[in-house]
């Protein structure tokens, strides 16, 4: 038992260090290139802080864990919806840009509710490979939105992140030391998680959706809450709104192309949750003055997070 845990606590620093890693190498050798500093950040960064949840998923679903990949991707999707949201709100009221309210909360929205479809569509609890290929399609198109905002200058603003000055050998280096990393993180990361819910009587899908997915969005967290402290809290919602929409439909479609997802009939509990937080971020945003989200309704979002998490543990 304890070495599983041993398993899962180092697989999950190794995964976060590795992300960095590939992140610094990945954007040294970019700029070394002469990519622009936004195309960087909206590509080699945002792929970057969203390679623990990949890896992680494809890890499970190439073991035949699916359980455990879609409770990865939805605890996180609901995560940094009701608690990095909640809790960044909580020190300061958020500002939401305009593409943000009317694009992408939006789009989050749509991507919810297209998986609770896609789950309880034919065939019934699954997630085929014919529709991962779909998800993918979908992520290429906000890929490719994106890029072109990032060309005419109207993408929302990222969070500051430093180039680092490397040379091309040590950016390699970097990058490969990223990828090992990931790999061996990943891999003892979902063995240590599988392992502890065999162990202890727990499913495959409450590991994913509270320790694995709490875990690998906890730099997320760190983040936004070391911007909203420098008053930047406005490109909170944009970035945990871009997680979300990489989750569902680059992380969820790539687990599903290469294995069919099992869902049980308890994904529906985390299915509806996704896509009613999602729902309501976008409602909270025209209840008061201007388009942000207030304290009092940061608050409402980390005690629905707080019950969510205690209906899944009790029943």
């Amino acid at each position: 038992m304890w070495l599983n845990i041993l398993f899962l606590s180092a697989g999950l620093v190794i995964l976060i260090y590795g992300a960095n890693f590939l992140v610094d190498g990945g954007a040294a050798l970019a700029h070394r290139l002469k990519v622009s500093s936004i195309i960087i950040g909206l590509t080699v960064v945002a792929f970057g802080t969203s390679t623990p949840e990949l890896v992680v998923n494809i890890v499970s679903s190439a073991q035949g864990s699916s359980a455990l990949a879609l409770g990865n991707v939805l605890g996180s999707n609901i995560f940094n919806l009701l608690a990095i949201i909640g809790i960044t709100a909580l020190i300061t009221p958020l500002g939401v840009k305009k593409t943000t309210t009317w694009v992408e909360i939006p789009l989050a929205v749509f991507a919810a509710i297209l998986i609770l479809l896609l789950v309880n569509g034919e065939p019934a609890g699954t997630i085929t490979r014919v529709e991962g290929i779909c998800l993918l399609a979908f992520f290429v198109l906000f890929l490719t939105y994106t890029l072109v905002l990032a060309k005419y200058g109207t993408v929302n603003e990222q969070e500051d992140f430093t180039i680092k000055n490397y040379s091309t050998a040590k950016s390699v280096l970097f990058i490969l030391l990223g990828l090992a990393g990931l790999t061996g993180g990943g891999r003892l990361l979902v063995t240590g998680a599988v392992n502890i819910a065999q162990s202890m009587g727990i499913t495959e899908r409450i590991i994913g959706l509270t320790v694995v997915s709490i875990g690998t969005s906890l730099p997320e967290l760190a983040t936004s809450i070391v911007a909203a402290r420098k008053k930047n809290a406005d490109i909170a919602i944009g970035n945990v709104v871009g997680s979300n929409l990489f989750n569902t439909f680059l992380i969820l479609g790539t687990s599903a192309t290469i294995t069919p997802l099992q869902a049980t009939t308890e994904s529906n509990v985390d299915l509806l949750v996704n896509a009613l937080a999602s729902l309501l971020l976008f409602l909270f945003i025209f209840t008061g003055k201007g388009r942000k989200i207030n304290r009092w309704e940061g608050a409402i979002f980390v005690c629905l997070y707080t019950l969510y998490l205690f209906f899944i543990l009790i029943h």
